[in-house]
């Protein structure tokens, strides 16, 4: 329950400060700037790898969390908790915002500035590259410690600074889902869905190919 606890906690807070500085720079026309928003995102990341990465692995994204059962790392047994943890946090956050920010109608939403096609192709590469770091930098299905904490947060304020205006830069189905639902922007909503799990799962086998296999794809004791 303390994993599932944190990772309801954690990724709340990743939604509603991203998510958050999204309608905020739109209300207040354009203060925070698209850098800004860019920079959150990857600082929120890193905060709360540092805050909840010892107790849950501050997945925070399904997609994350997929990739890390994939490369048995994670129970699969596990896998439906942390989804539905993630599915809460990042539905209360946005539930939330709607409540301070009424008039907003979207929320933050993930939308694709060009075809779906090009936003599909960018969100795959944009998660598989998230997620051979996360394998790299991390610990079983843990990421705790300064270099991940770094290295993750700057990997995602790195690809929502260059590809955030094309694609909105998700890499993460609960951050798009769940303002998607709460603000009824759902046209676009199964490429942020698939795409990114889809990323995630690829950067499996590239993380083999580079690394070890062994440490690549580790079980991990859970009774700890």
């Amino acid at each position: 329950m303390k994993k599932l606890l944190a990772e309801c906690l954690g990724t709340f807070t990743l939604v509603f400060a991203g998510t958050g500085a999204v309608i905020i720079n739109a209300a207040s026309h354009g203060v925070i700037s698209h850098a800004g928003i860019a920079l959150t995102f990857g600082l929120v990341v890193l905060a709360m790898i540092h805050t909840f990465g010892d107790v849950s692995g501050a997945h925070l994204n399904p997609a994350v969390t997929l990739g890390f059962a994939a490369a048995r790392r994670l129970a699969w047994r596990e896998v439906p908790g942390y989804l539905g943890a993630q599915l809460v946090g990042a539905l209360a956050a946005s539930i939330l915002l709607h409540a301070l920010f009424p008039l907003d109608t979207t929320l933050g939403a993930t939308l694709p500035a060009g075809s779906d096609l090009q936003s599909f192709v960018l969100e795959v590469v944009l998660t598989a590259i998230l997620m051979l770091t996360i394998l790299s930098v991390s610990s079983g299905a843990k990421e705790k410690g300064i270099t991940a904490g770094i290295a993750i947060g700057g990997v995602i304020a790195l690809e929502a600074m260059f590809a955030g205006p094309v694609s909105g830069a998700s890499m993460n189905p609960v951050r798009s889902l769940a303002p998607a639902l709460v603000s009824g922007q759902l046209a676009h909503l199964w490429l942020y869905l698939t795409a990114p799990v889809l990323g995630a799962l690829i950067a499996v086998p590239l993380c083999i190919g580079v690394r070890d296999s062994n440490c690549c794809c580790q079980i991990i004791n859970h009774k700890s």
